[in-house]
């Protein structure tokens, strides 16, 4: 269901006293992306600075979105939380506004226990909205482990993972723990995309997508048409781009790229804060290299 280049994208704030949402930036940016050929937009994520949006904001966000992308691709909608039940409430907002799936980040802050994490994803799975895990231990300091993620992978519901854990063999051997169920491990680090698609993963959940979602999405396409030289081509094309997407705290960087590019970006919210001048300067350099 969930596969190639799905971006996490922005949410563009506006530069009031209350950063109110930029709803007509939002679909702005998001027919951008359609029409470059992403397969799927996934707002409310880390990217979306879901962590500082309120529960009125997640949700506009979301119906926003599925209203905007009209049935044209997926819409894997950001819905966790540290609580299972703030995450119950999002997920089922999502699933009655129409979005196609949930993404679940790993309850942060609160390192449930193994029990405590299958009753977590098991509630959110029985809504019967798909559901994508998300495993990202810099963030939530606790790594979904590998025969964790197979058992919860016989869940009907739960269709795949957002794998950022940057270990290389532990994704190989979701992959492997999860070849004989109807199960897509998606990489949640563009640097990872190429790697995982070789080592039978289904596509990436993209930062870099934002900037440049015609290049990510031909190294995808490059990769399933078995042209496996033009998909490392772009993908070393795209290096550059993909380290500085992170030279500050994600989304920083690519909130100001994208508004750098004439995008609907806007502020941060606190506590994360605007890229100080010498990155700005850094950004525009590696943004100019490709003909921005």
């Amino acid at each position: 269901m969930f596969e190639g280049v799905l971006p996490a994208i922005i949410t563009p704030f506006f530069r009031d006293s209350n950063m109110s949402l930029d709803l007509e930036g939002l679909e702005s940016n998001i027919e951008s992306l359609l029409q470059r050929g992403v397969h799927g937009i996934v707002p409310c994520g880390s990217t979306g600075e879901s962590a500082t949006l309120t529960f009125e904001e997640h949700e506009t966000v979301i119906a926003k979105t599925v209203e905007v992308v009209d049935g044209r691709v997926p819409v894997l909608a950001g819905t966790g939380s540290n609580s299972t039940a703030e995450a119950i409430r999002l997920t089922r907002s999502a699933n009655d506004v129409g979005a196609d799936g949930a993404l679940i980040i790993s309850p942060y802050y609160n390192k449930p226990n193994r029990s405590g994490l299958i009753k977590h994803f098991t509630k959110l799975a029985d809504i019967d909205l798909p559901v994508v895990m998300y495993n990202v231990p810099g963030r939530t300091a606790q790594n979904l482990q590998p025969d964790l993620v197979a058992e919860l992978a016989e869940h009907p519901n739960i269709v795949g993972i957002k794998e950022a854990s940057g270990d290389i063999t532990q994704i190989s051997r979701i992959i492997e723990e999860t070849q004989d169920d109807d199960f897509s491990v998606l990489s949640g680090d563009d640097a990872m995309t190429l790697p995982i698609l070789a080592l039978g993963g289904a596509g990436v959940i993209s930062v870099v997508a934002n900037v440049e979602p015609g290049l990510m999405v031909e190294m995808y396409e490059s990769f399933s048409a078995g042209d496996l030289a033009r998909a490392q081509d772009l993908h070393y094309n795209l290096s550059p781009l993909m380290r500085a997407m992170f030279i500050d705290t994600n989304p920083i960087p690519v909130k100001k790229a994208v508004e750098l590019l004439g995008m609907a970006g806007g502020p941060l919210r606190l506590p994360l804060d605007d890229l100080d001048a010498p990155r700005t300067e850094l950004l525009k350099g590696v943004l100019a290299a490709y003909g921005h």
